[in-house]
C-alpha cells in the first residue's frame, strides 16, 4: 500500500507559496495531481474559498477527495504517461466539464521528482494551451471523439505543422472516429504503410508510433485513425462528392474540402495541416471547428517557483 503524502515542512512551505501565487497570477483555480494519498480535510482549510480540482489515475484518491467536497478528473492513463500529458489530459477534461473557464489561468501542484512527494509548481495559461476552445467546443467534439485521442492527434498534428520533415515543410490529413464508414468512403492512394502491423504497434499513444506517423504524413492521402487512438490506415483518398453543399474560405485547397466533406458525410472528426502555413484546422459537420497557427504558437510555459529551499 502506499503510503501517505506527509505534512513535512517543505511540503507546507509550498502550499503556502501556492496561496500567494495564486493572487498574484490571477489565477481561476489549483489543480493537484496526488500520487499517494493525501490528507484532504487539511488541504480543505488551507484553501478553504479556492477552486481546487484534483486529478488522478486512481480511484481511491478521487474518493477520499470527492468526500471533502473537492472538484475531480479522473485520468485514464497508463502508469508511465508523462506528467505533461497527465496536466494537458486534466486540463481539457476541466474545461469540457465547466470546472474552469477558456482563456483563464491555473496553478498546478505536481510530482516531478519523487512520486511520494508534491514537490513542483507551474502556472500555465489556458489562452496560450487552449486558444479559444471553451467546454461546448470540446463537449461537442468528445461526443465523437473521447478527448484523448482527439489531443494526441492534434499535438501531433502541430507538431507536424510546427516541425515538417527535414526542415521541409508538409501537409497532411488526418480522420479520426466513425472509421468503418471512412474506409468504406475512401480508397487506397497506393501502398499503405500501415498494413500487417498489430494494433498495439499501431497506438499513436507510442511515441516511437508517432515518430513513424511523421515520416507517413509525406505521402499522398488521408490517416485514417480509431477513436481508441489506433491508425487503421494510411494514404488514402477520401471521397469528396459532398462538396458542392460545403463553404470554406477561400485559399483552401483540395486537402480541406476532403476534410469538410468527410467530416460532413461521416461522424469523425477531421484534422488538416497546411504544407503553406502550417495551420492545423480541426472539421467537424463540414466546419471548421478549431483553427491552430501552430507556426506561431508559444510553447507551454513552465515557470519555476522559488519555495524558498
Amino acid at each position: 500500500m502506499t503510503e501517505p503524502l506527509r505534512f513535512t515542512d517543505q511540503f507546507r512551505r509550498l502550499l503556502g507559496t501556492i496561496r500567494q501565487l495564486r493572487n498574484d497570477v490571477e489565477a481561476t483555480a489549483i489543480i493537484i495531481f496526488p500520487e499517494a494519498p493525501v490528507d484532504w480535510n487539511r488541504i480543505r482549510k488551507l484553501f478553504e474559498d479556492d477552486t481546487v480540482i484534483v486529478a488522478s489515475m486512481k480511484s481511491d484518491v478521487l474518493d477520499a477527495a470527492a468526500e471533502q467536497n473537492f472538484q475531480t478528473v479522473h485520468l485514464h492513463f497508463e502508469s508511465g504517461a508523462s506528467i505533461y500529458d497527465r496536466i494537458s489530459h486534466a486540463i481539457l477534461e476541466a474545461v469540457a466539464d465547466d470546472l474552469i473557464p477558456h482563456g483563464c489561468r491555473v496553478l498546478v501542484l505536481y510530482s516531478a521528482m519523487d512520486s511520494t512527494n508534491l514537490d513542483s509548481i507551474s502556472v500555465i495559461n489556458l489562452g496560450e494551451h487552449l486558444e479559444r476552445l471553451s467546454g461546448r467546443d470540446l463537449r461537442q467534439l468528445e461526443s465523437r471523439v473521447p478527448l484523448k485521442t482527439l489531443k494526441v492527434v492534434v499535438d501531433l498534428a502541430i507538431d507536424i505543422g510546427w516541425e515538417g520533415r527535414e526542415g521541409n515543410p508538409i501537409g497532411t490529413l488526418f480522420v479520426v472516429g466513425d472509421t468503418r464508414k471512412v474506409m468504406a468512403m475512401s480508397r487506397p492512394a497506393g501502398f499503405d504503410p500501415v498494413k500487417g502491423y498489430q494494433r498495439k504497434e499501431r497506438t499513436l499513444f507510442d511515441p516511437k508510433v508517432r515518430e513513424g506517423i511523421k515520416e507517413i504524413a509525406q505521402l499522398d492521402g488521408a490517416i485514417i485513425v480509431t477513436s481508441d487512438g489506433t491508425v487503421e490506415a494510411a494514404a488514402r483518398y477520401l471521397e469528396s462528392s459532398s462538396t458542392s453543399t460545403i463553404s470554406l474560405s477561400l485559399g483552401l485547397g483540395a486537402r480541406h474540402w476532403a476534410a469538410a466533406a468527410i467530416s460532413r458525410m461521416t461522424s469523425a472528426i477531421a484534422i488538416t495541416v497546411s504544407q503553406s502555413s502550417g495551420t492545423v484546422r480541426i472539421f467537424q459537420n463540414g466546419e471548421v471547428a478549431l483553427r491552430i497557427e501552430a507556426r506561431q504558437r508559444r510553447p507551454l510555459v513552465w515557470r519555476d517557483v522559488d519555495t524558498g529551499e
